[in-house]
């Protein structure tokens, strides 16, 4: 039986972001055929099932009671609060029993390999993923309704780096470690938030779908964890094919822990980047907020911390991220974004070089442990010049200093 699909989905596959749509010619890749397309429009309809009836229950009942419990059951497991109350324990059940699949090995080799990445991964992540996802308009609604604007999207992407960071410590995936009780947080945010905006009087379901639903997590998680890998190969990271699959094999973890489907979570890197494609034709439709969140990140930078010659570097900074921005996203998107359509790719230029010397480093003995060590330094620099304050979100967050 068909489900009902939002007025949002497009009528036809939208154009993807150009870096993207190069990697996936070249690995033979094609837009959804009319039967996917279709799924992916239903899917905007469909939340977390499992995290939302959880958040019913707790909303019910009264969180300040509920939330220690939760946060005991997430740092030790269930097993470790007494009498837990039945959809504690049914939620958690669910969360600690770890699939078949998942491969811890594969998951150590990804996360170490995504540290490699160094500030460059977060600067792909920042410039391509992030701003490049302004373009779909469905996600921004709900953004903007969750004080967007106000919060500014530099805490935002501290918050999501933070949250990154976790999932590819050492060891971060472990269970009950920093990037599984990071993840699970994350979960249990955006079925508050879906809870929180579709009750509000201008929320519209026929038009937007279920604020956070699946299509949208599926993108979500592939942007975050997939794209900086493909997009590093235009800066120079160049990885293992094994590398590339674990990869792969990360982020179905994550998206399976974050609540995604089963029919959604990759299944190796050449269906991640399917995904990746897929998602972004059936989500990619601009409309006047695109511009009104982009613009102020492209700004950001001004407002960074460096510790000498601030001001120089902060207008270098400017031009360095916007010219990232320019070369995976190209004019068309740029412009879209009200973003400036003529800023050269300069950046590239520097880090190629510097990165494919890196990238020989990796294959090396005792290589990668090296670069994924000077990488997470790297990052959390970057992470630091952002925002001298710890981001709240990640091993650190609380559910109370979230759920406004």
């Amino acid at each position: 039986m068909t489900q009902p699909i939002p007025r949002r989905h497009p009528a036809a596959p939208r154009p993807v972001p150009i870096g993207i749509a190069v990697v996936g010619r070249m690995l033979g890749i094609s837009g959804p055929d009319a039967a996917e397309f279709q799924r992916l429009g239903e899917l905007l309809m469909v939340g977390d099932p499992l995290m939302d009836s959880f958040v019913d229950w707790m909303t019910a009942e009264g969180s300040k009671s509920v939330r220690p419990l939760f946060e005991q059951a997430l740092a030790h497991g269930i097993d470790s609060v007494p009498d837990a109350p039945a959809p504690l324990h049914d939620l958690f059940t669910g969360l600690e029993a770890t699939p078949d699949w998942v491969e811890p090995e594969r998951l150590r080799i990804a996360a170490a390999t995504m540290r490699s990445g160094g500030a460059d991964g977060l600067y792909i992540a920042r410039d391509v993923a992030l701003l490049g996802g302004y373009q779909f308009a469905g996600f921004n609604q709900t953004l903007l309704r969750t004080g967007a604007l106000e919060k500014g999207s530099n805490t935002r992407f501290a918050e999501t780096s933070q949250w990154a960071m976790d999932v590819i410590a050492p060891g971060g995936l472990d269970k009950f470690g920093p990037g599984y009780r990071s993840t699970i947080r994350v979960r249990l945010i955006h079925s508050m938030v879906r809870r929180h905006v579709e009750a509000m009087p201008d929320w519209d379901d026929a038009q937007w779908g279920l604020p956070i639903n699946q299509t949208d997590m599926a993108a979500t998680i592939v942007g975050a964890l997939v794209a900086p890998s493909v997009g590093g190969i235009g800066l120079g990271l160049i990885n293992r094919a094994s590398e590339y699959q674990a990869i792969a094999h990360l982020t179905r973890y994550v998206g399976w822990l974050i609540g995604v489907r089963d029919d959604l979570l990759p299944t190796d890197f050449h269906d991640a980047l399917r995904l990746l494609m897929h998602t972004s034709a059936a989500l990619a439709t601009p409309d006047e907020t695109s511009k009104r969140l982009a613009q102020p990140m492209a700004d950001d930078p001004l407002q960074w911390r460096y510790p000498h010659f601030q001001e120089l570097r902060r207008r270098i900074a400017r031009s360095q991220h916007l010219s990232i921005s320019a070369g995976f996203l190209g004019p068309s998107a740029m412009a879209t974004l009200g973003l400036p359509t003529r800023t050269l790719p300069w950046y590239h230029a520097i880090a190629v070089p510097r990165n494919l010397v890196k990238s020989g480093i990796g294959v090396l003995p005792g290589g990668r442990r090296r670069l994924a060590a000077h990488g997470r330094r790297d990052a959390l620099g970057f992470m630091a010049t952002m925002t001298p304050a710890p981001a709240t979100i990640g091993e650190t967050t609380t559910v109370a200093e979230h759920v406004a």
